[in-house]
C-alpha cells in the first residue's frame, strides 16, 4: 500500500477533500492529514472522510527558543509553518514512511520540500491531482516515480488558483531559496508560469517572484526562464518586452550569454514597430533604445572571448534592419551643399575632436597645431557639460531620426555645434560612437566630415545609429575591421555611402629603438592586459610551454588589471587570471611590471612581445615592441581568423600562429641562440618603423586632411 501524506496551514474544503481521498483509496493508498489549522475543530468532519490519520500539527512556538521565535517573526508564513513542525517527532516519522508527499495550499509547500529532503525516495507535489498521476504512473509500471517529476496538468491548476491574488509574504515562501534550489520547486514553478488561465497580473506577480527566489538560489538561468515563460503566455506587446527584457537582463548580470536574446530583442523591435506605426516616437524610441541596448551589450561582445557578431552576423542584426521603426532611423537624410575643396589661399581650418578619449590623438594634434597649412582648433566635448549631454544621448537621438519635423534634440545639437562647424573647413572626429551620432543628425553645411573608427566601436550599436550620408571619408584602422564594419551595417554598401580609407593610427616608433641586453632574450612581454579580450591567460599558456624546455623563460606583464566592476564576465575572468598567475609570479616566471609612463624603457628589457588578443584593429603594444627589436609573435586573432583579412594580412609572413603550441615553437626557435634571436628582432624592427613610423603615416595623413584625400 502507498502511503500518501498531506500536508495543510488551513481548513481543506470537506467535500472536495473527501472527493480527493476516495481516489487515492481506490488506487491503494492510506491517507494521512497533518494541519496547523484548528483540526480538533473541525475533527467531526473529517471523521466522515475515510482519512488513515489526522494529526496536529503546533499551531505556535511557545516551546521554542526566543531566537527561534525570533527567526519567526522575521520570516514568512511557509518558513514560520516549518519552524512549529520540524521538532514534531510523529509527524517527521510520518513523513519518513510516506511515498508522497503532497502541500495542499501554497504555506505548506516550504514544510513538503524541506520534508522530501529528508525522505529523497518520496515524492513531493503541489497539489492533489499531481499526486494522483504519480500514483497512476506508479500503477502503470509497478515501481516508484522519480521524486522530481514534473507536475502533472492538476497542479498547476492548484497553483493557478493559489498565486491569484496570494499576499506577497506566502508567496515568497512558496519560492524561497530552498524550494528553488530543487529541481522539484524550480520545475513546479516555471510549469505553474505556463498554465493557461492564470490572469495576466497573477502571472506577471508570479513570474517575478519566483525568479526572485531562483535568484537567491543561485539558479540564474532559471530565473530568466522564469520570466521569459511567463511572458510567452502573454498578449499585451510592451508587458511581454518588458519581461523578456528582464529575463535577458536576469542572465547578462549573471555573466551569462542569454538563450533568449534574439526573443527579447524581436519583441522590442515589435513594440517599438507598434508605438511608430501609432505616431508615438518617444515610446517607440525607448523600445528601440532597449533593443539596440540588448543586441550590443558590453558582456556580448567587449567583455568575452567571443561575439555573437562575429559567430553570425547576419542572424544577429537581421531583425533590426527588418524593423520598420530602425528603418526610419537608417534612412539617410543627406546634405544640402557638398562638402567644400580645401581652400587655396589661406590654412585649412581644421577641427579636431573627440569625447574623452584623445589617446591616439597626440602626434596629430601636434603634427597639425604648428603647421603652416593648418589653423588648428581641438574640441574636447566630455569637457563640455552641455556637449557631453548631448553626444551620448541615445534615446532622444532615436526620437529625433522618428520625427518627420524638428526636434528639440536637433535644434540642441545645432545650436551647439554650428559655431564650430561655421567656423571649420574639415572636422576630424575620432572614434565612431556617441558623438558622431551626435554630429549627424543635423546638416553640416559645406563642412567636411571626416571620422575615424578604430576597433571597439564595430561592436556597438552607434555605427548602426550614425547617418553616414553626413559623413565624406571614413577612415579604418585596418581591413579585417573596414571588413566587419560594411558587413553589418549596409548604408556604408550603398549609393551615398563615405569614401572610405585605412589609416594606421599614429605611432612614434623611432624613440622605441634601443639596444636590449642578451637576457632579454628569454623575457617574454604582454603589454595591455585590462581587458578580457586580450586574453592574458593565452600568453600564460605559451609562457608554461616554454619553460617546459628552458626555466629562464619569464612574462612581463605591463598594464593596469582588469576592473572587476566592469562586468560579471570580466570579474570571472581576473578570478580565473589571478589563479593561473599566483604561483608563476610566486615563483618568478611572472613579473607584473603594472603600468608605466615608459615603454620604451620596459620595452629594452623584453626580448619577445605577444600579441594574445581575441581581437584587435592594429594592437599598438605589439607594433611598439616590434620596433624596439622584440620578436613578434602573433595570435591569430580569433574574431577574424579564417577571412579574407586578419592577422595573418596584416601582418608579415611568419609573425602570426595558430595555436599556443605553434608560439612556444616559434618563441624557442627564434631565441633558440642569441645572434638569430637579434636578427629576427633586427627584421621586426625594420618592418616597423618602414610601415608604421609616424614619418610615414603623416603623409598619409597630410593627403587625407589637407589635399582632400
Amino acid at each position: 500500500m502507498t502511503e500518501v501524506l498531506f500536508v495543510a496551514t488551513k481548513r481543506p474544503e470537506p467535500g472536495i477533500l473527501a472527493d480527493s481521498v476516495d481516489k487515492f483509496r481506490d488506487r491503494g493508498a492510506a491517507v494521512h492529514l497533518a494541519g496547523t489549522f484548528h483540526v480538533a475543530r473541525v475533527a467531526e468532519e473529517l471523521s466522515l472522510i475515510a482519512l488513515d490519520g489526522v494529526h496536529q500539527l503546533p499551531r505556535g512556538l511557545s516551546r521554542r527558543s526566543g531566537s527561534v521565535r525570533r527567526r519567526a517573526e522575521a520570516s514568512p508564513l511557509g518558513m514560520r509553518v516549518w519552524l512549529q513542525s520540524q521538532r514534531d517527532r510523529p509527524f517527521r516519522r510520518r513523513a519518513r514512511k510516506a511515498q508522497v508527499l503532497v502541500a495542499l495550499d501554497p504555506g505548506a509547500v516550504y514544510t513538503v520540500w524541506r520534508l522530501a529532503q529528508y525522505n529523497p525516495t518520496a515524492e513531493a507535489h503541489f497539489g492533489m491531482v499531481a499526486a494522483l498521476t504519480a500514483l497512476d504512473r506508479r500503477r502503470q509500471r509497478g515501481t516508484a516515480v522519480r521524486r522530481a517529476a514534473l507536475p502533472a496538468p492538476g497542479v498547476v491548476k492548484d497553483v493557478r488558483r493559489s498565486i491569484d491574488g496570494v499576499p506577497a509574504a506566502l508567496m515568497r515562501t512558496a519560492t524561497a531559496r530552498p524550494v528553488m534550489r530543487s529541481a522539484l520547486g524550480a520545475r513546479l514553478w516555471r510549469s505553474a508560469l505556463s498554465a493557461p488561465g492564470v490572469p495576466v497580473s497573477a502571472r506577471v506577480a508570479a513570474s517575478r517572484y519566483v525568479a526572485e527566489g531562483m535568484r537567491w538560489a543561485g539558479r540564474t538561468s532559471g530565473a530568466a526562464m522564469a520570466l521569459t515563460t511567463a511572458a510567452s503566455r502573454i498578449p499585451d506587446l510592451a508587458l511581454r518586452a518588458k519581461l523578456l527584457d528582464d529575463g535577458v537582463m536576469t542572465e547578462i548580470a549573471g555573466g551569462i550569454i542569454p538563450r533568449d536574446l534574439h526573443t527579447a530583442v524581436g519583441a522590442r523591435l515589435a513594440q517599438a514597430d507598434q508605438q511608430y506605426a501609432e505616431g508615438d516616437h518617444e515610446a517607440a524610441s525607448e523600445a528601440l533604445d532597449r533593443a539596440l541596448f540588448l543586441s550590443f551589450h558590453r558582456m556580448l561582445h567587449v567583455d568575452g572571448l567571443s561575439s555573437p557578431l562575429l559567430e553570425n552576423a547576419q542572424d544577429h542584426t537581421e531583425r533590426l534592419h527588418a524593423s520598420t521603426a530602425f528603418q526610419a532611423v537608417a534612412r539617410p537624410r543627406g546634405r544640402k551643399t557638398p562638402a567644400i575643396s580645401p581652400p587655396a589661399g589661406r590654412p585649412l581650418r581644421l577641427l579636431v575632436t573627440t569625447s574623452a578619449n584623445a589617446n591616439f590623438l597626440q602626434h596629430v594634434l601636434s603634427r597639425y597645431e604648428d603647421h603652416p597649412r593648418v589653423e588648428l582648433r581641438y574640441l574636447d566635448l566630455a569637457a563640455r557639460k552641455q556637449l557631453k549631454r548631448v553626444s551620448w544621448a541615445a534615446r532622444l537621438m532615436l526620437e529625433d531620426r522618428l520625427a518627420v519635423g524638428a526636434t528639440g534634440y536637433r535644434a540642441d545639437v545645432e545650436r551647439l555645434m554650428r559655431p564650430y562647424l561655421d567656423w571649420a573647413d574639415t572636422v576630424f572626429l575620432d572614434w565612431s560612437v556617441g558623438p558622431a551620432s551626435m554630429l549627424t543628425t543635423i546638416d553640416p553645411g559645406d563642412t567636411r566630415i571626416v571620422v575615424r573608427l578604430h576597433s571597439y566601436e564595430a561592436f556597438t550599436r552607434w555605427p548602426h545609429m550614425t547617418d553616414f550620408s553626413r559623413v565624406d571619408d571614413l577612415v579604418f584602422v585596418a581591413p579585417h575591421v573596414k571588413d566587419l564594419v560594411t558587413s553589418l551595417v549596409p548604408r556604408l554598401r550603398g549609393a551615398g555611402a563615405p569614401r572610405t580609407h585605412l589609416l594606421d593610427n599614429a605611432m612614434e616608433l623611432s624613440g622605441f629603438v634601443r639596444p636590449k641586453p642578451a637576457e632579454a632574450r628569454f623575457n617574454l612581454g604582454l603589454i595591455g592586459v585590462s581587458q578580457v579580450a586580450k586574453d592574458p591567460l593565452w600568453a600564460v599558456d605559451v609562457l608554461k610551454r616554454v619553460r617546459e624546455h628552458d626555466e629562464r623563460y619569464r612574462l612581463l606583464l605591463v598594464g593596469g588589471d582588469m576592473n572587476p566592476r566592469t562586468s560579471v564576465a570580466t570579474a570571472d575572468y581576473r578570478k580565473r587570471f589571478e589563479r593561473a598567475l599566483k604561483p608563476l609570479v610566486a615563483s618568478g616566471a611572472v613579473v607584473r611590471l603594472g603600468p608605466t609612463d615608459d615603454v620604451p624603457g620596459v620595452l629594452s628589457d623584453i626580448g619577445v612581445i605577444l600579441s594574445s588578443s581575441v581581437r584587435e584593429g592594429c594592437h599598438v603594444g605589439l607594433m611598439e615592441g616590434a620596433a624596439s627589436a622584440a620578436v613578434p609573435v602573433v595570435r591569430d586573432w580569433p574574431f577574424y581568423a579564417g577571412r579574407a583579412n586578419s592577422a595573418r594580412t596584416l601582418y608579415p609572413e611568419g609573425w602570426v600562429v595558430g595555436s599556443p603550441e605553434e608560439a612556444a615553437r616559434r618563441v624557442l626557435d627564434a631565441t633558440s641562440a642569441e645572434e638569430s634571436w637579434r636578427k629576427a628582432g633586427g627584421r621586426a624592427s625594420e618592418h616597423a618603423l618602414s610601415a608604421w613610423d609616424w614619418s610615414v603615416v603623416r603623409e598619409r595623413f597630410d593627403r587625407l586632411l589637407l589635399d582632400g584625400g
